[in-house]
């Protein structure tokens, strides 16, 4: 299993930068940044000044989407970052959340997010494109690898992400939903002719090392409401008791709206219909063992990478716990069971 850390790109920069060196010393493989242009700095410049302090971690956008930025402009970042920095960045991307409801706009289709995958993608690893009835290629740009991983929660969006994606995103831990999705996302592929086994699953969360469980969720219930963002579409399209997990759809009963300023926050106000139980399943929040005993039911559900949010007050010695205590113990188990 990989190991990857999820800041959010606040100033001052040189303090991501920073954060981003930290978790490569203590062993992550990957740092993810959020992607909203005006709640946040532009992480793609960002991107350029953590590549340039650090040596292997691979970067990438946690996620960002086909609506505020042109696919083309959005591949052409990432080829340039790979040809200054060599080939770690990675693309997260999804159908728009927070960058494009503040702006007062929607989610874009699944058509529009399934070819945008592919216009990046393309781009993105020095390959022509068809794009807006015209042929496009980088002419400067030779050997660029980029994946495209998409996030996904709804059952069409996990369908697309098994058709086309490289991986599929799931921002939350819970192990019952976290399996049922990745058996769609792997069905799914399956149908399509792809090797399930191929794809790449990230489930990311909140990552806390702590004893005191009342503020370690406190710090943490923020996530709890923006997942709720995502699950209050699909309610809308699904209702409450199709397709999709009750244990995902049923915690939002008491939602009565979400103030975007408050994003990502654990000083969120709107997250209080986020009940304990909630937090619990979504999270890993406790001692090095406990993070440890859910990473391996993760890892045995199918889940490749675990990417960590660090919106908390314990940032530095939680990565620290991981790097001394809990990657090596998932590195030890791999090893031990081959």
């Amino acid at each position: 299993m990989d190991f990857g850390v999820v800041l959010q790109t606040n100033p001052p920069a040189a303090r991501t930068v920073q954060l981003a060196q930290l978790a490569e010393a203590h062993g992550f493989s990957h740092v993810w940044t959020f992607d909203s242009h005006l709640l946040w700095q532009e992480p793609y410049v960002v991107h350029s000044a953590i590549l340039n302090a650090t040596k292997r971690i691979v970067v990438g956008p946690f996620v960002t989407n086909p609506a505020t930025r042109d696919w083309t402009v959005t591949a052409s970042v990432f080829a340039t970052l790979n040809e200054m920095y060599g080939n770690r960045t990675i693309c997260g991307i999804g159908r728009g959340d927070s960058a494009v409801r503040v702006t007062g706009g929607k989610p874009v289709s699944l058509a529009d997010l399934r070819e945008s995958v592919h216009v990046i993608r393309e781009l993105g690893n020095s390959r022509a494109v068809e794009y807006n009835g015209a042929t496009l290629q980088f002419p400067w740009s030779r050997g660029s690898e980029l994946d495209v991983w998409v996030a996904a929660y709804g059952p069409l969006a996990l369908k697309l992400t098994g058709e086309v994606g490289d991986g599929f995103i799931l921002q939350l831990a819970d192990l019952d939903i976290a399996a049922w999705m990745i058996k769609v996302v792997k069905d799914a592929a399956a149908a399509a002719g792809r090797d399930p086994e191929s794809i790449a699953f990230c489930v990311a969360a909140p990552m806390y090392i702590g004893e005191d469980r009342e503020h370690m969720r406190d710090q943490c219930r923020w996530f709890g409401g923006m997942v709720g963002n995502h699950v209050a579409d699909i309610v809308a399209k699904y209702g409450t008791h199709g397709e999709v997990p009750e244990a995902l759809t049923d915690y939002i009963a008491g939602r009565t709206g979400y103030d975007y300023n408050s994003h990502g926050k654990s000083g969120n106000d709107h997250v209080d219909f986020v009940p304990d139980e909630i937090v619990d399943r979504f999270c890993l929040l406790g001692t090095a063992e406990e993070h440890i005993a859910k990473l391996e039911k993760l890892r045995e559900i199918g889940v490749t990478q675990f990417a960590g949010y660090l919106q908390h007050d314990n940032k530095e010695e939680t990565m620290r716990v991981y790097g001394e205590t809990v990657i090596p113990a998932l590195s030890e188990h791999i090893t031990a069971t081959r």
